[in-house]
């Protein structure tokens, strides 16, 4: 084993480069750029999350590494181009981390965790406008935003930034008549028999409203959608259960044989 593998970390990198070179290393490995491994990275992280909320620690340990490998893999591509290696990632993450955590580090204080994530946001507001600044750009409070995260998850992200500063509704109640008001408008353009694209939009602003109220209530919406489709599937199995029982094909079943079966394992879980 190479000296430079001895530690795991070490270990991990030279598998990487290994894997990445030009002479013999692997021809998929080889013909993989950044824009190739994202989709990777993202799945990966949503395994991650998956066996955390499975409760499996030994999938979430291979997990976490497989989520690591694409942390060195994108480091290792960056370096062969001459832009960064992974000792910069590390270094910079725990600059980050000492940076934004001056009442650990240093000698400030927080009363709270509520208090620690106000702090922690000014700080990165603060960074993006001095980034924003070297870069002779205005910053925009909406920037930095990634596209590629998943819609309701950014549309949380969106609204929080604009209720910094004081673009929200002050209660949930009102945003629950605003949930009542999208869905009124939707309900009119179905009378209409709108086009697609009307239909569209108002459904994407009940969405949006919905995902306000989520976010109002200290509910992360993302989570509980997960949740509840979790809790769709493991409903439908029930049925798919009951009718094998009865030797009979989810083809062949009536929608009414299909929801009385549906209220039956919902009346097994209330009552369990």
């Amino acid at each position: 084993m190479p000296e430079q593998a001895q530690s795991p970390i070490a270990r991990l990198l030279w598998v990487m480069a290994r894997l990445r070179d030009p002479e013999r290393g692997c021809p998929w490995d080889l013909e993989q750029d950044f824009a190739t491994i994202a989709p990777y990275t993202i799945e990966e992280a949503y395994e991650v999350a998956d066996a955390i909320a499975r409760g499996d620690m030994a999938d979430l340990a291979d997990e976490l590494g497989d989520l690591l490998l694409q942390v060195v893999y994108h480091a290792r591509m960056a370096e062969e181009a001459g832009h960064f290696d992974f000792a910069r990632v590390a270094a910079a993450i725990a600059e980050k981390m000492i940076r934004r955590h001056p009442h650990v580090f240093g000698a400030a204080e927080v009363a709270s965790a509520a208090a620690q994530t106000r702090a922690w946001e000014a700080t990165k507001a603060a960074e993006r406008e001095t980034k924003a600044g070297a870069l002779g750009k205005r910053h925009g409070l909406l920037d930095d935003l990634p596209l590629a995260l998943p819609a309701l998850t950014r549309a949380q992200k969106l609204q929080r930034r604009a209720a910094r500063v004081g673009f929200d509704w002050p209660q949930a109640a009102q945003v629950l008549a605003k949930i009542e008001e999208e869905l009124g408008e939707l309900e009119a353009e179905l009378a209409t028999a709108a086009s697609k694209e009307r239909l569209a939009d108002e459904l994407g602003d009940l969405l949006f409203a919905v995902v306000n109220l989520a976010r109002h209530l200290e509910i992360d919406g993302e989570a509980a959608l997960r949740r509840t489709n979790t809790k769709f599937e493991r409903r439908f199995r029930a049925i798919e259960a009951a009718l094998a029982a009865r030797e009979q094909r989810l083809e062949d079943a009536t929608l009414e044989e299909m929801e009385a079966l549906w209220q039956q394992a919902k009346a097994a879980e209330q009552g369990a």
